[in-house]
């Protein structure tokens, strides 16, 4: 019988071990990419290396316009987007101090006094006893400690901080995206400046050729066809030119909203300087050092490093864990009855294992989902650096290749320049005709918009660039990123 009871109770914990629930089978696929392994050299080719070509914290200063060091300033401590993101950074900040607290000793202390009218039927405390009615007074201090033998506790914190970590650096890059956001404003606010100019040149040229088409016809030397063809080329150069106005007052409200000011705050800024624009020099080893120098990069390793910190947290859930807890103190009942006596002492304590055998799947459903957010997080991580570094190759690419296209269109503007001074000529001493002069002006008008465009494409890849680069973030608590086990 003895042997029958022994047998009896062997297979039911092997039975209930084997029912225990186990992370067997699940795992994760994502693995992060290693930088080195993106290969630009041959895009990269003729472009200047130098160690010392990343961009500085304040680098707007090198564009040489003391007005836009200004504006960023401002932007930096008015703009409620900054804010909003420290605000973030704070709160996972205290999220990650709750997590840690959770790892710690709990320690309470209870106090209570209740009354209570007692059944007269009640046994346990009869009327002869306590009377119909008693005070019940209570003074207990807890104890309590999880033991986090797994880790996993210690797991779940440093998930919190890597978080927190990200979120500090999010702040980070949204200061550099508001100064390269103000910054590529100003240059749009130059650009609507020189379109301006172009406007004011053409209506100038307008009237030009209105004013001698007009005498032409008044000595019997031309037509009214003539005269009104002229009077609307003058027309249209006004609305061009009021088309421009417009433009330079959307890129002022568009800075002031940048600001943090009103739209008053716009009218007061004047005129940018022509930013400049140095033959371009990037750093050495590129590929590699651009992971500590992208804020974005940055912050996506330290989630990719909390969510391999959830994973091991996931993993000791499926494992046996001892709280351990303790309790002292006074209780007594009556309304006379002193509670802080000897005889009114309570204690208690002792360890509490606990040990997961069935759970419907919770476990595992939460250890997958744990391996699908570390996937994720790696995934969004390759595909940011990927963007990366090909970001860089093609500003370089567009960078040559807008030097380029502004060598040729000055020459061509010079050209145009030439043709129409020779066309006006030939139109006043009456060898062309009015079409020669008017086709000559339109294409100086193509070409000066064209010029305009460029340089202010020029700027704005400038601007692009030093983003790309990191905007002069630079941090060396970069996380090693390393395979969940």
């Amino acid at each position: 019988m003895n042997h029958l009871k022994r047998f009896s109770a062997t297979a039911l914990c092997t039975a209930l071990l084997a029912a225990c629930a186990t992370p067997g089978g699940l795992h994760t696929t994502g693995k992060a990419m290693d930088a080195s392994s993106l290969k630009s050299e041959q895009s990269l080719a003729h472009v200047t290396l130098s160690a010392t070509a990343w961009p500085s914290q304040d680098w707007w200063t090198s564009f040489g316009d003391p007005q836009l060091s200004t504006l960023i300033g401002e932007a930096l401590q008015n703009n409620p987007s900054l804010s909003e993101a420290e605000a973030r950074a704070r709160q996972a900040q205290a999220v990650a101090a709750g997590v840690d607290a959770d790892r710690m000793p709990q320690a309470e202390l209870d106090a209570s006094v209740l009354g209570a009218r007692f059944s007269e039927k009640d046994p346990v405390y009869p009327s002869y006893a306590l009377g119909t009615f008693a005070w019940a007074k209570s003074f207990t201090a807890g104890l309590s400690w999880d033991l986090d033998l797994w880790g996993g506790q210690r797991a779940a914190w440093e998930a919190a901080l890597g978080r927190s970590r990200a979120a500090e650096i999010d702040a980070h890059a949204a200061r550099i995206q508001l100064s390269v956001n103000v910054a590529r404003a100003y240059v749009n606010l130059g650009y609507a400046f020189a379109e301006q100019d172009v406007a004011q040149h053409e209506l100038q040229r307008a009237s030009q050729s209105y004013g001698l088409t007009h005498r032409l016809v008044a000595g019997g030397l031309g037509t009214p066809q003539q005269d009104a063809l002229a009077d609307s080329q003058v027309a249209s150069a006004e609305q061009q030119k009021v088309q421009a106005d417009r433009a330079v007052d959307a890129a002022r409200s568009a800075l002031s909203v940048l600001l943090g000011e009103g739209s008053d705050r716009g009218l007061s800024i004047t005129r940018p300087q022509l930013m400049n624009t140095d033959q371009l020099v990037l750093p050495e080893q590129l590929q590699v050092d651009l992971i500590g120098r992208r804020a974005d990069l940055v912050a996506a390793r330290w989630q990719v490093e909390a969510a391999a910190k959830n994973i091991k947290t996931a993993r000791t859930q499926f494992l046996p864990n001892i709280n351990l807890s303790a309790m002292a103190g006074f209780v007594a009942v009556g309304g006379s009855t002193n509670v802080f006596q000897l005889p009114a002492r309570t204690y208690g304590g002792g360890p509490a294992l606990s040990l997961p055998i069935f759970d419907g799947g919770r476990r595992r459903a939460n250890l997958a989902g744990a391996n699908a957010g570390y996937d994720e997080a790696v995934a969004r991580y390759n595909s940011l650096l990927i963007k990366a570094v090909n970001e860089v190759a093609d500003l370089v690419s567009a960078l040559n290749s807008i030097r380029t296209q502004i060598a040729l269109e000055k020459r061509a503007q010079q050209d145009a320049q030439k043709s129409w001074n020779d066309a006006l000529a030939g139109y006043k001493g009456g060898i062309t005709g009015q079409l020669t002069p008017l086709t000559a002006r339109q294409q100086l008008l193509l070409t000066e918009q064209r010029l305009a465009a460029l340089e202010s494409q020029q700027a704005d890849l400038s601007i692009r660039m030093v983003n790309a680069l990191g905007g002069g973030y630079s941090t060396n608590a970069v996380p090693k990123l390393e395979q969940p086990r």
